[in-house]
């Protein structure tokens, strides 16, 4: 199926996890393997610049890669044998050397990591420009004010510029977590058939190393055949990002209903229409990252299942990644995209948010005017008397500085300056200024570079 690709994926992602592109990073790895052992006098030099010269999967049978891979369990198996007779057609002694004492799970697994090694860059690349979109709002937004909202219902007042900076909060975690989740995931599979590369004696250390060198990969302290938390890590991290990615796309579709109308995805020829309602504006890329959001964490859990494997090779757990991980990968890029193109974007309506405010009658404030009373008369006499004021407001359908006003109790302890106050939305944001300042050092003292050393 590709017919929702431009809808779900982004095509600079899935051009990384093509069937080409999976048996091109095996053949990288045979290339990289093969100079790393002429390197070290383990097979002739001029053998290893024959099988390099091969490992181009444009030279490769698909079709029969397919069904050879049917056959025997894995893809290196049938590919191994496609290199060998196709170096064996230029030079049949340097045919011997072709996959000299690796396993197919180590090809099939370091192929994989590099193709992942550039897609967490391009993660990194992607979360770096919506969290610089979302810096923006957040400056741009400090002191707009609007309310907040806590189980659906209207609670207090904040600033919108304080909502963008949870967003943005979030979103520096996200860049932190697969950072550190590629130091442990980016790394070299070289094992042999059971993890001691007896294959070469005693020399597999020094080919492992040379063939890091040759990939740009770092060289783990033992082979991972049947460990797989490197894998179930970044699946895992992934997950946590499309979770906020759907936070985040939640939202902005709660603020687009029509009786809030605050955020509204920016319009264009032929989105968000309707095929029958022509008023219709659809928050299209919500819709996407929240369907996103929702598949993800069905394919980590497919992930950590699958971490339960058998011994010094799986049966099983290890096959059910080769599918997986690419959806997985695919899923949460295409949402982070779409929404890194959107966010920058949007349309906000500050005079509707400040409208919005008042939809209540002034029952949002009612924490503050109870706060500003029990200075004077403790909190437990100040929340009955406020509560009681709420309930008259609410009955007769009155604002509730109207009924403040009117109750003795209450306003011969205030001025009417003092009531006017207690009704600004600005005089009650707390510490919201100071805390979007701090998230902001946060983002701007994060140094820019690639999520992904060697990349």
């Amino acid at each position: 199926m590709s017919l929702l690709d431009p809808l779900f994926r982004w095509e600079a992602l899935e051009e990384l996890f093509t069937d080409r592109a999976r048996v091109q990073g095996m053949l990288d790895f045979e290339g990289a393997f093969a100079r790393a052992e002429a390197k070290l006098g383990i097979i002739p030099k001029d053998a290893a610049a024959k099988i390099t010269a091969k490992c181009r999967s444009e030279l490769c049978d698909f079709p029969s890669l397919a069904q050879g891979a049917a056959r025997a369990g894995n893809l290196a198996i049938p590919l191994v044998k496609q290199l060998t007779d196709q170096v064996a057609k230029d030079d049949p002694d340097a045919a011997r050397y072709v996959h000299w004492g690796a396993t197919s799970q180590d090809a099939i697994d370091t192929g994989f990591i590099l193709q992942l090694r550039a897609a967490l860059h391009k993660f990194d690349e992607e979360l770096s420009r919506l969290a610089g979109s979302l810096a923006n709002l957040a400056k741009t937004h400090r002191a707009t004010p609007i309310a907040a909202r806590t189980w659906m219902q209207q609670a207090l007042p904040t600033t919108f510029g304080l909502i963008a900076a949870g967003w943005l909060d979030a979103t520096l975690r996200h860049r932190a977590r697969l950072a550190e989740a590629q130091e442990r995931a980016i790394v070299l599979q070289f094992g042999g058939a059971v993890g001691t590369i007896a294959a070469l004696g005693n020399r597999g250390l020094e080919v492992a190393n040379a063939l890091g060198e040759e990939l740009n990969l770092r060289v783990p302290e033992i082979s991972w055949h049947s460990h797989r938390d490197r894998v179930a890590e970044v699946a895992s991290v992934l997950g946590l990002l499309a979770g906020t990615l759907g936070k985040i796309a939640r939202d902005i579709s709660l603020h687009a209903q029509t009786e809030v109308a605050e955020i509204f995805e920016a319009a264009g020829e032929g989105r968000g229409g309707s095929s029958t309602l022509p008023h219709k504006r659809n928050p299209v890329t919500a819709a996407v990252v929240l369907a996103a959001a929702t598949q993800v964490p069905g394919l980590v859990a497919t992930v950590l299942t699958a971490m339960i494997q058998e011994q010094e090779r799986g049966l099983g757990g290890w096959h059910a990644e080769w599918e997986t991980m690419p959806q997985l990968i695919g899923l949460a890029g295409g949402a982070l995209h779409r929404l890194a193109e959107t966010v920058p974007h949007l349309e906000i309506d500050t005079a509707k948010m400040r409208q919005n405010l008042d939809v209540t009658r002034g029952l949002i404030f009612a924490e503050a005017v109870q706060m500003a009373l029990a200075a004077r008369v403790g909190r437990m006499e100040a929340h009955q008397q406020v509560e009681a004021a709420c309930r008259r407001a609410q009955n007769e359908q009155r604002h509730l500085r109207e009924v403040i006003e009117n109750d003795a109790e209450i306003s011969k302890h205030f001025s009417s300056q003092d009531i006017q106050r207690l009704f600004d939305p600005a005089q009650y944001l707390g510490v919201a200024d100071k805390l979007i300042d701090r998230v902001l050092k946060a983002h701007a003292s994060r140094k820019p570079k690639s999520a992904v050393k060697g990349d």
